[in-house]
């Protein structure tokens, strides 16, 4: 891994699918605080993304009601990237313990994002939807169908 990380990435559940470079978690991070930041002046998202929930720039659920709502998205792949901004990686289910204490957890397309925090309980976790979330939930659940539909098709043993 880059930037010296010893240390093995694991998930529950589901598999890595993919480890992002560091420039890639980096451009991700980016592309996240882009969406979910864009109103963080005086939220120090600078030492954790999460801080634009926390300081209310960003419209979000949090605790119990966050997870519950989390636990009701689905998307085709799932991204993970930790707080450092420095250590990403694709699975394909949607996670629930990974290796870092504060992570962020979204689809491709950034239609919702969860934020877990090394504050758990008292701050965090938070659960924020994208403002297109209808549209950009709709198509994660496309990509679904039609990669459903496609297992289904090689299990007939159509290419």
């Amino acid at each position: 891994m880059e930037r010296g990380y010893a240390r093995e990435i694991e998930i529950e559940p589901g598999v890595v699918l993919r480890v992002l470079s560091a420039v890639e978690a980096s451009a991700l991070a980016e592309a996240w605080l882009e969406v979910f930041a864009r109103h963080r002046r005086g939220a120090n998202t600078k030492a954790y993304l999460w801080h634009t929930f926390s300081a209310n720039r960003y419209p979000c659920l949090m605790g119990k009601e966050a997870l519950a709502q989390y636990e009701q998205q689905i998307a085709s792949e799932y991204i993970v990237l930790s707080n450092d901004r420095d250590v990403a990686f694709v699975t394909d289910k949607r996670p629930t313990k990974p290796t870092f204490s504060d992570w962020y957890v979204f689809p491709v397309n950034l239609a919702w994002t969860m934020a877990f925090t090394h504050e758990d309980g008292w701050l965090g976790p938070y659960f924020a939807r994208h403002e297109r979330f209808s549209e950009l939930n709709r198509e994660n659940e496309l990509k679904i169908r039609k990669a459903r539909e496609a297992e289904a098709a090689k299990l007939k043993g159509w290419r």
